[in-house]
């Protein structure tokens, strides 16, 4: 009597999705750390603001006072750089809508641009935090060495300064791009009939740890992957320029830059009042609707100061943009949220999209489950590829 013959597999797979698997697997297995730290790093970063305004409250919010009357710019920046030793320039100034916010004066200055390390890149990058109303000092930050600031980098480039890092980062997540594609054709149910439908739906938590793993990996991975296609693509927009290049050229329909707006402040004019506070009180008057004002100080010659005006109180894609000269603070240009073109507003969207803020705290919550369950996928993936080498080398194992 002759031995039964082994019952042959139904639906063999074909050869691309045989490719497809083969692929899946192995480019997994290289990429899983790469894309455990972006995913690790990237819940880290997605309520820095919330976190540091938690434990720096007394800082970040003041009394407001009955007149709510403001100390002048000009003043409040000279106070900050005195702050800081009186050898830094403030380069960039936030103002407040809301009334009981502190104002933010930044200053930075790039290190040797041939580091290997971003500490080595930056000279000084501070934050001064004043009260508006009395000028008084309520934080100073070493923002070099913040803790966020530092996941930032990491989450970027590793905290390498040389192209390397982001090239590290950007391949990677090109890798991810085809895992989350690939892996979706892997989950995709035959049919869907009740039993495939739960399997491809839901977590069965009663089973084993073996299924319960298969399905985190399966089942969250294909809740989450809309948002993590659009985190991947998003931070291929900063890993590579011909990869924003393309976005907006896509987006814009043109391969021309967008247009520069002309103006110059002039030399041979000057006011008894100080400019930059004149050109702050045109800022203010022009964005009465502004959440927030951000003011860029000219550095003599004819440059002018830039003033943005951003609507959301923490997003920046939204803003009307003056230029304003530096000797008589007055208007010379502006250029409006309307009227860049398509590939302008998509590009300038690209962080508020990539950190969930361009949706408010409901987008930064499905930013932070997402990058957490991306970095959970190599993990799981591991394991069952791990569990699977374990059942190969013992053929006496049926299959499930």
């Amino acid at each position: 009597m002759s031995p039964t013959k082994p019952l042959q597999k139904k639906n063999k797979k074909s050869q691309i999705r045989r490719m497809s698997d083969w692929l899946h697997l192995w480019l997994g297995i290289a990429s899983g750390l790469v894309v455990f730290h972006l995913g690790i790093t990237g819940c880290i970063f997605a309520f820095q603001k919330e976190i540091t305004e938690f434990i720096h409250r007394k800082e970040f919010f003041v009394e407001v006072p009955a007149d709510k009357k403001t100390v002048p710019l000009s003043t409040l920046k000279a106070t900050a750089e005195k702050a800081l030793g009186g050898k830094k320039k403030v380069t960039f100034i936030s103002s407040y809508a809301q009334a009981d916010r502190a104002w933010e004066f930044n200053t930075y200055k790039p290190g040797d641009p041939k580091a290997f390390w971003y500490f080595d890149s930056i000279e000084y990058y501070d934050l001064v935090l004043i009260n508006p109303y009395t000028g008084k000092v309520t934080l100073v930050s070493d923002n070099k060495y913040e803790f966020f600031s530092i996941v930032k980098m990491l989450h970027w480039s590793f905290l390498i300064n040389h192209p390397i890092g982001q090239q590290i980062i950007g391949w990677s997540t090109i890798i991810f791009v085809f895992l989350l594609i690939s892996g979706m054709v892997m989950w995709w149910p035959k049919n869907l009939k009740k039993s495939n439908f739960d399997k491809s739906f839901k977590i069965k938590w009663k089973a084993k740890f073996k299924r319960i793993n298969y399905d985190i990996h399966n089942v969250l991975g294909f809740y989450v992957m809309i948002i993590c296609l659009m985190l991947a693509l998003t931070g291929l927009v900063w890993a590579f320029q011909w990869f924003q290049k393309t976005v907006y050229v896509v987006a814009s329909g043109s391969t021309k830059p967008p247009k520069e707006i002309p103006a110059k402040s002039d030399l041979t004019k000057t006011i008894k009042a100080i400019p930059f506070d004149v050109a702050f009180e045109n800022a203010q008057k022009t964005f009465k609707d502004a959440d927030r004002i951000g003011m860029s100080p000219a550095e003599g010659g004819t440059a002018t100061i830039y003033a943005n005006g951003y609507k959301g109180e923490e997003t920046y894609w939204n803003f009307d943009v003056l230029l304003l000269d530096q000797y008589t603070g007055k208007l010379l240009a502006r250029k409006n949220q309307s009227d860049k073109n398509a590939g302008e507003a998509l590009i300038g969207m690209n962080y508020d999209i990539h950190v969930g803020a361009i949706l408010g705290l409901p987008g930064k919550i499905m930013a932070f489950f997402a990058s957490l369950i991306a970095a959970s996928l190599p993990i799981t993936g591991f394991i069952i590829w791990w569990g699977k080498k374990k059942k190969k080398k013992n053929p006496a194992i049926a299959e499930n």
